[in-house]
Parts: C-alpha cells; sequence; structure tokens
C-alpha cells in the first residue's frame, strides 16, 4: 500500500503576529493545508492519507476537511509528535494498527506548507521509493553556499554544483524506515532534522527526485504573500 502522511504538526512560531499555525492561514480563498491536502486525494495511486496536526487542531481539522473536501476519500487525523522524526513514526505506527506493513509498504512524506506540489513530483516520488527504497525532492542550490562554524567568519565556500536544496515529499519504504529508526541511538536521534538524515547516517543511499523552484514552504510573512501570488498565475 502508498500512504501519504502530511505533516502538519508545527506552530509556525516564525510567521509572527498571529497565534494560528501557518498551516491554518487562508491562501486564496481556503486554508493552506486544504490546498496540500487536495493534492494527494486527487492521485488514485495513495490509499490513504494520514493528517498529523497538533493534539488541540485535530478537530479543527477535521472539520476543514469535512467543509472544503466533501468528496474527499480516505482521508485521517491523527496527533503529531513532539519532533518532525516523531510526528513520522506516529503515521508509521497508525500504519501498522490499522494496516500492517509488508515489504512494499510506501509513504510519502510531506511538509503541510508546501501546497503547491504538483503530480509529477509525487508519481516520481512514489517510482523512486518502490525502486530505491528512499528518495528526497530537491532543486539545485541557486545562491553560493558559505560555510561558517562560528557565526563570524567564513570556513569555506564548497562548489555549488553539488549542493542541492531539499525540499519535500521524501519517500521511503516504510519497512526500511521503521527499522532504522529503531536502530538510532540516543546521540544519532539528538542530531536529526529529517528523516533522510536517518538514512545517511546509516550508511543507506538515498536518491534525488527533482523538485519545482514553485514547490516552496511557506514559513515567514513575505512566503505567504509570495504563495498567493503563485496562486494567481495558476488560476489566470
Amino acid at each position: 500500500m502508498i500512504f501519504a502522511a502530511i505533516l502538519a504538526g508545527g506552530i509556525g512560531s516564525r510567521m509572527g503576529g498571529t497565534d494560528t499555525p501557518k498551516q491554518f492561514l487562508t491562501l486564496g480563498d481556503k486554508p493552506v493545508i486544504v490546498h496540500t491536502i487536495e493534492k494527494f486525494v486527487i492521485n488514485s495511486n495513495i490509499d490513504q492519507i494520514i493528517v498529523l496536526t497538533p493534539k488541540n487542531f485535530i478537530n479543527h481539522t477535521n472539520h476543514l476537511i469535512e467543509k472544503y473536501i466533501p468528496d474527499y476519500r480516505d482521508v485521517v487525523v491523527i496527533e503529531g509528535g513532539q519532533t518532525r522524526n516523531d510526528t513520522i513514526l506516529n503515521s508509521i505506527n497508525y500504519i501498522k494498527e490499522n494496516h500492517g506493513i509488508d515489504d512494499e509498504s510506501i509513504i510519502i512524506t510531506h511538509d503541510s506548507v508546501r501546497p503547491f506540489l504538483t503530480h509529477r513530483i509525487i508519481e516520481d516520488n512514489i517510482r523512486a521509493a518502490k525502486r530505491y527504497g528512499a528518495c528526497d525532492t530537491v532543486i539545485p542550490a541557486t545562491d553560493t553556499i558559505v560555510e561558517s562554524i562560528n557565526g563570524t567568519t567564513i570556513e569555506s565556500i564548497p562548489v555549488r554544483d553539488y549542493y542541492y536544496q531539499g525540499q519535500t515529499p521524501q519517500s521511503f519504504n516504510i519497512k526500511k524506515l521503521f527499522n532504522l529508526i529503531n536502530s538510532l541511538t540516543e546521540e544519532e536521534s539528538n542530531i536529526l532534522t529529517d528523516a533522510c538524515k536517518i538514512f545517511t547516517l546509516k550508511d543507506e543511499d538515498v536518491y534525488l527526485v527533482e523538485g519545482e523552484v514553485t514547490n516552496i514552504k511557506i514559513t515567514y510573512p513575505y512566503d505567504l504573500k509570495l504563495a498567493n501570488t503563485i496562486l494567481e498565475d495558476i488560476h489566470d
């Protein structure tokens, strides 16, 4: 089976001026998270969509789904975790308890605040996860990358051609991901930034899927303004 886990556990502290998590802010005529869920609802290859939110937003998220996607198919809203990887683990545990996991089971993990995901990216993730077991959506770095360990002076300037900007989805063979998570030491768990790093820590390959420059993450107020501009261009 193929599952989509939409990660909506963040509180949006960098958005500023609002107590509403950024995934629930309005983009166009509906919340950001609804735009994101819709991208997966229309994909017939996905068996179930799991939306993971803060506990006190579960009922609100269910209400939004009922309001904006009344003909939605199998979507479930559950509680996320304290960290990104805890949230992913919650989705895996839900799948294990309700569906079971076999050697072919795939999970597509995606930020709820990347509403401009394309059908092509989803399909490429599914193919790569099935073939390789792990993939990450990326675009080539366009700016010069500067490394500074002390935050004051430059340590090095790497060759930009070798660097990419990570997006989502990140997609995995569920059994492989679950086994690797359970093999992490406490020290390794403490330095995780995303699920792909679990694979790199264990010397497992993660394959690249080409992203899109419009697959932006809404983090700051400016991002929401940009997202509304992109939405207007799509609808023109």
